[in-house]
C-alpha cells in the first residue's frame, strides 16, 4: 500500500513593504511522503516572497514538468516559475525558456553552495533567472515550525525577511547569488 501525502493547513499573512503587497493566504499544502518538513517550508517561505492572488503550488516533487510554485496569466503564459532544492540544471534552463521569470531557493548549506559552484557558469547565461540560498540555520528554523497547523506572519522590509508564529519570530538570512539581468 503506497504512503499517501501529509496535508498542512497554513494560514499566511504577508506584510511585504517593500512590494507593497499586504494579504492573507489560506494555503493547503500535501507533503509528499518523500518531502522534509525543511523543504516544505522553504515552498512556504517562496510562496511568501513572490506571493500574488494566482501564485500557485505545483503537483508536487513527483512531478517533472512542474515547478513547486508558479505564476501564470490570464492567458495561460507562465510569469513564474520557483523550484526549491537543489533542482537539475537542465530544468533550470528549460523553465527559462518557458516562463518570463524564473526562481530558485536553494537550501541545504554545503551541498547547496556545492550546487551552485557546479552549475552557476551555466546558469549564468539566463537572464530571467534568480537564485537566493537559504542559510542552512535559518531552513531548520523554518522546519522546526512545520505542524498540521501552522498560523504564519511574514513581513519583509528593505530586504529582510522575518517568519514568526505565536511562539518566536525568525530572521531568514539568504544569499542573492544571481539577479535578473537586461538581456543585450
Amino acid at each position: 500500500m503506497a504512503i499517501s501525502s501529509t496535508i498542512f493547513r497554513c494560514k499566511l499573512n504577508i506584510a511585504d513593504l517593500d512590494r507593497g503587497y499586504y494579504a492573507d493566504h489560506a494555503l493547503v499544502l500535501a507533503r509528499h511522503p518523500s518531502e522534509t518538513n525543511e523543504r516544505m517550508m522553504i515552498r512556504v517561505l517562496a510562496f511568501a516572497l513572490l506571493a500574488s492572488d494566482t501564485l500557485a503550488f505545483g503537483k508536487g516533487i513527483s512531478t517533472d514538468d512542474e515547478p513547486a510554485l508558479w505564476d501564470k496569466d490570464l492567458t495561460g503564459s507562465i510569469t513564474e516559475w520557483v523550484e526549491v532544492g537543489l533542482p537539475d540544471e537542465r530544468l533550470v534552463r528549460r523553465a527559462c525558456g518557458r516562463a518570463e521569470h524564473v526562481s530558485v531557493l536553494l537550501y541545504g548549506g554545503k551541498t547547496a553552495e556545492m550546487w551552485w559552484q557546479q552549475n552557476s557558469d551555466a546558469l549564468s547565461k539566463q537572464h530571467k533567472l534568480t537564485v537566493h540560498n537559504v542559510a542552512s540555520p535559518s531552513s531548520k528554523a523554518l522546519a522546526a515550525l512545520a505542524d498540521g497547523s501552522l498560523d504564519l506572519q511574514c513581513t519583509i522590509q528593505e530586504g529582510e525577511v522575518w517568519i514568526a508564529n505565536a511562539d518566536q519570530r525568525l530572521q531568514i538570512e539568504m544569499q542573492v547569488l544571481q539577479s535578473p539581468r537586461e538581456r543585450y
